[in-house]
């Protein structure tokens, strides 16, 4: 007999852990409107990446449903080992190059739009909410509205082509199994500029100068150094909007709690503001 044990629930995505009668084990995750996109994205990356991104057993698009082949252990779990992300982030940008050829294909199937032109926008629709900041800490944001176009030009000009970015790439999405290293979980995922991934990389890892040099190598290495400085500016409020869109989702009761994760993505972005 199959087992279904519950893993994991959230107001976007449910998670069961799915035991299977012949041994081994898989996952369902059944996904909320807001993340209806992740299992046709997952299956596409799967079935050009199976190296790299988890085997998707079934989708269903309509319904939200992903059914996915055990990946193994964390690499939380497994201590978080250096040489892990050494490994995984030239291979994570590699599939990001690739996938910059099926934009047009993952647009179309809902995943959120936050290419580089569409940034200022969405910006101001950020600051059009009730945010959960002080007023003071409003208006350093608003303040930064003009810095954020120039700078949205500035990495434009780098002429990288926009494409899927994670956008939640940390240690809980990166799993390990007989030493193949997979990324979980693209609930969050967006089409952007790629060096978004590297905000909340850095901000689970630190900023360091040997995992960001590693993820550049394909992209062409230290030539892509200044980029990548613009652009960890300019994902870190890539991440808020992600967030705030999030939040629109939610139930009313739901908000307080999902509010002090906010306000801590709002305020780590707010350091990039005097940079």
């Amino acid at each position: 007999m199959t087992a279904i044990v519950l893993g994991r629930e959230r107001p976007w995505a449910t998670v069961h852990r799915v035991e299977l009668a012949r041994g081994g084990r898989a996952w369902f995750k059944r996904c909320a409107p807001i993340q209806w996109f992740e299992p046709r994205l997952t299956a596409a990356l799967a079935s050009r990446w199976p190296d790299r991104v988890t085997e998707a057993i079934a989708h269903d698009a309509g319904r939200g449903w992903l059914l996915m082949r055990d990946a193994g252990a964390s690499l939380r779990d497994l201590d978080n080992p250096p040489e892990a992300w050494l490994a995984i982030l030239p291979r994570y940008a590699e599939l990001q190059i690739g996938e910059a050829e099926h934009v047009v294909e993952h647009l179309e199937g809902g995943v959120p739009d936050a290419r580089l032109e569409r940034l200022p926008a969405l910006f101001g629709e950020l600051l059009r909410l009730d945010l959960p900041l002080t007023p003071a800490e409003i208006v350093r944001l608003r303040a930064f509205e003009p810095a954020l176009a120039r700078l949205c030009a500035e990495l434009a000009a780098a002429g990288l082509p926009d494409t899927v970015q994670h956008d939640d790439l940390h240690d809980v999405s990166v799993y390990s199994l007989d030493g193949h290293l997979r990324v979980l979980d693209w609930g969050d995922a967006s089409i952007a500029h790629p060096f978004f991934s590297l905000f909340v990389t850095f901000q689970f890892l630190g900023e360091q100068a040997q995992l960001r040099d590693a993820y550049l190598e394909p992209w062409g290495g230290s030539a892509q150094r200044e980029a990548a400085a613009i652009a960890l500016r300019l994902g870190a409020f890539a991440r808020c909007h992600a967030w705030a869109r999030q939040r629109e989702s939610l139930r009313p009761a739901e908000r307080p709690d999902f509010d002090t994760g906010f306000a801590e993505v709002l305020r780590r972005a707010l350091r990039y503001v005097d940079v």
